[in-house]
């Protein structure tokens, strides 16, 4: 008997245990007034375009999105046998950074190795560079949602000390305390925002710079047989009549 109402009692007091923290919570959240509130609602908004940026860049530096499987070999083999045609064709119907790669390199057949290996490391600094543009974001957001936060604290606490002085040193430790605590949310919401994002950025960089390796070593392997050949013997595909 006394174990059936000693549950319901439990089971209300921690209801109002997380309610009370809930609500504890979201009062800090808006302790800083109008301008802690904006604050909170910009670093808000670095964190929806953070997550964004990350969600863009898992299904664009995707492998097969990259480096589409079989391309290279098929670039290859017809190179290897002269079919300079087929091997455009091959890169045309599959797009990607591998792709744009060796058509570059296709491209310069005529002129020889030497030009053919120049357009191939050009082309891959340009698609280095595009991938990198978008990741550079994540590494502004991580840097500027920290600024952001500090601003709203330094505000915060110039708040705070006002209202000392305002007073005329009548507002106690406590109340000081309690300004200074409220500036400090904004600080804690800028390295939420930041640390994550940070973080995202190191490891797409990583990743790129991973992804732009392979594409280096299988351009190379692709269009080796262009440099055992007279420049003469691989001639670049007509250009389609209209």
């Amino acid at each position: 008997m006394s174990w059936s109402i000693t549950m319901p009692v439990l089971v209300a007091q921690a209801d109002n245990e997380l309610a009370g923290e809930s609500a504890g919570l979201f009062e800090i959240l808006l302790s800083g007034g109008v301008t802690g509130a904006i604050i909170l609602v910009v670093l808000l908004s670095l964190s929806f375009v953070a997550a964004y940026l990350v969600f863009d860049q898992i299904m664009t530096l995707r492998r097969k999105e990259v480096l589409p499987e079989g391309l290279s070999e098929t670039v290859r083999q017809a190179l290897l046998t002269a079919r300079l045609p087929e091997a455009d064709a091959a890169c045309r119907r599959e797009p990607s950074v591998l792709s744009v790669v060796l058509l570059s390199g296709l491209a310069e057949i005529e002129s020889g190795w030497h030009a053919v290996e120049k357009a191939v490391e050009d082309s891959l600094a340009e698609q280095s560079a595009r991938m990198m543009r978008r990741i550079e974001y994540l590494s502004v957001i991580g840097n500027i949602a920290p600024m952001v936060g500090l601003l709203g604290t330094v505000t915060g606490m110039i708040f705070a000390f006002q209202q000392v002085a305002a007073t005329r040193g009548a507002a106690g430790a406590g109340d000081l305390a309690e300004g200074i605590y409220q500036a400090l949310v904004t600080t804690v919401g800028g390295l939420v925002v930041a640390i994550p994002s940070l973080a995202a950025y190191a490891v797409c960089r990583n990743r790129v710079d991973t992804l732009i390796a392979d594409v280096a070593f299988q351009a190379q392997h692709s269009l080796h047989p262009v440099k055992r050949r007279p420049a003469k013997s691989v001639r670049p595909p007509k250009p389609a009549r209209g």
